[in-house]
């Protein structure tokens, strides 16, 4: 008898260590390409103009909340997919893949309605520059009125993940990301019969970038539609299920932008320097990002199955290889911080600022593995209040409330805010994970 290629991994008894290898490497590949869509801005940008590069450090806050409700839609569908999957229910799972596109269009619509009518407004809070307010509004409009291909590649890429399709996702961000780096230049800088549109130029070959990889994506995530009576079921459970990634995904913006405020009191190159920070930290931050999008399926279809040791099992494994990753990321940003920031940036106050910044912040990578694992560890087991009051204690009142009270005796102090939080969070964590499967 001839069997066809199972294209789902068996989650309930394949071992962790080759779920990860198996899973995280093309969700690994994909979220490379993804870094670069930032990375590559900023770095023209920075060659084109320093309040551009400000201005990308500023509206940065905001593409991180379209990637927060996009993915954390995505998760959601993702997760509710695999816990249907567990109980084989196989039709609520087609049923929970069907409503990613709906839900990406009316997400779309009240964001670029939202945010395209208050930039200038964002801007002028942001500093008081009008050059950067200018550079602010072009580029923050642009990117989020644009924004359709987004959120519909984000959604579509986490159903076919749910199903163990990780190939064509990898396929349409290196496409996606191709298209931003040959417009890139050609955009910013002009060449031939093409205008010189400067940070226009970057915001264009963003959603342009986007826009090829959700296109392409398209073809394997794009799925028929439940009937309209279920909408509010569906919808109701994948937000339940998808909540937590979004709430912390999200107050990364809140945070960021109260971080940024804080800065801006000291210079303008004292937040350019926490937006080079997050620029980086999107690129070493990859396998633990993997690791996060990986174990969410696995958690859920365990759980569901009451398999509570394997979801024990998957959590630790995840904190050691998250570990052995992010160790990588302390030691070039206590080596290397200079050479990082020169990729962007030839001012000599960034320099200065960075470099120390860099270092205190190179401290927090190792307590964040665990920090940021654990909300989403209960996100998968259900335990949404968890996750979510994780993600509140970290970004709400550790973040901003800590790096208010460390800049009070000063900007290089102010960088504390980082380890601090991260251990913090990470004790409360451990505290939440000792009750996991008591009665």
């Amino acid at each position: 008898m001839k069997h066809t290629k199972r294209e789902l991994p068996d989650f309930g008894s394949t071992s962790i260590w080759k779920l990860i290898f198996r899973l995280a490497p093309p969700v690994m590949a994909a979220q490379l390409i993804q870094a670069l869509y930032n990375i590559i801005d900023s770095f023209f940008i920075g060659r084109y103009s320093d309040t551009g590069l400000t201005a990308l450090s500023i509206v940065y806050p905001l593409q991180l909340l379209m990637i927060a409700l996009g993915v954390g839609t995505g998760v959601g569908i993702n997760t509710a997919m695999s816990f249907f999957n567990g109980l084989h229910k196989k039709s609520h799972a087609r049923d929970a893949a069907g409503m990613a596109t709906p839900l990406a269009v009316i997400i779309w619509v009240l964001f670029a309605a939202v945010f395209g009518a208050l930039m200038p407004l964002y801007a002028s809070l942001s500093t008081s520059s009008a050059a950067v307010i200018d550079d602010v509004v072009t580029y923050g409009r642009i990117v989020c009125v644009f924004s359709l291909g987004l959120f519909t590649e984000s959604v579509w890429t986490k159903v076919l993940q749910a199903e163990g399709k990780m190939k064509l996702p990898m396929v349409a961000q290196i496409l996606g990301a191709v298209v931003n780096i040959v417009l890139d230049p050609l955009l910013i800088f002009g060449f031939g019969a093409i205008p010189e549109l400067g940070i226009a130029g970057a915001a264009i070959s963003t959603v342009a970038g986007q826009t090829v990889a959700a296109l392409v994506v398209m073809f394997g995530g794009c799925r028929k539609p439940p009937k309209l009576k279920v909408f509010g079921k569906y919808t109701a459970r994948i937000y339940h299920m998808g909540m937590p990634n979004i709430l912390m995904q999200a107050a990364y913006t809140f945070y960021i932008f109260g971080l940024e405020l804080i800065l801006s009191g000291f210079s303008d190159q004292a937040v350019t320097v926490l937006g080079l920070y997050y620029k980086w930290q999107t690129f070493f931050f990859i396998p633990l990002g993997a690791l996060q999008t990986c174990i969410v399926p696995v958690i859920s279809y365990n759980y569901a199955q009451g398999s509570y040791d394997r979801c024990r099992s998957v959590l630790k494994d995840s904190f050691i290889a998250g570990a052995l990753l992010m160790s990588l990321g302390t030691l070039c940003f206590e080596f290397l911080p200079a050479q990082l920031i020169a990729a962007f940036s030839s001012d000599p106050l960034v320099m200065s600022i960075g470099v120390t910044g860099f270092r205190i912040i190179g401290i927090s990578f190792i307590p964040m593995v665990s920090s940021l694992i654990f909300p989403v560890f209960f996100q998968a087991v259900g335990s949404a209040l968890k996750s979510s009051l994780l993600t509140v204690i970290r970004t709400v009142l550790l973040f901003v409330p800590l790096g208010f009270v460390f800049s009070l005796f000063g900007l290089d102090m102010f960088w504390l805010t980082y380890p601090v939080t991260e251990v913090l969070t990470s004790a409360v964590g451990f505290a939440f994970y000792s009750r996991f499967g008591k009665t």
